[in-house]
């Protein structure tokens, strides 16, 4: 028996979230790990079931997400990226309310390239007077 599935590619930083959405009860795997094993910290497994919430599919979909570059933090929001856009392919109607929230919108703050001269993209050494 073929399962229904929704892709959505998320994206946050240098992070990109390939997500699969598949009926089921709830489940959320991430890289091959349970979410809370994959991040330690509650705020980010927070951050990853905004869209689920909000929409109130959360035990209704098991999520299976590939996520590779940055951080923590940018990885989850890319996964909640990725949720957001996969959930569009499920229900159209749901476009609103995600769209009002900003799970939509791709985060486009990166890191700023670093100048020569500086000793970061903005940072230069002290001033001497003498």
């Amino acid at each position: 028996m073929a399962l229904v599935t929704y892709y959505g590619t998320g994206r946050r930083k240098t992070s990109v979230a390939r997500v699969r959405l598949v009926p089921g009860e709830g489940n959320i795997k991430i890289n091959g790990h349970d979410m809370s094993e994959y991040f330690g910290l509650k705020t980010l497994e927070l951050i990853v079931k905004q869209p689920l919430v909000l929409t109130e599919t959360e035990g209704k979909y098991d999520v299976i997400a590939k996520v590779e570059g940055g951080g923590a933090s940018g990885q989850a929001g890319a996964i909640r990226h990725g949720i957001s856009r996969a959930l569009l392919l499920v229900d159209t109607e749901l476009r609103k309310s995600l769209k009002k929230a900003g799970f939509l919108t791709r985060d486009p703050r990166e890191k700023e390239r670093r100048k020569y001269g500086l000793k970061k993209a903005r940072k230069a050494s002290q001033f001497s007077k003498r």
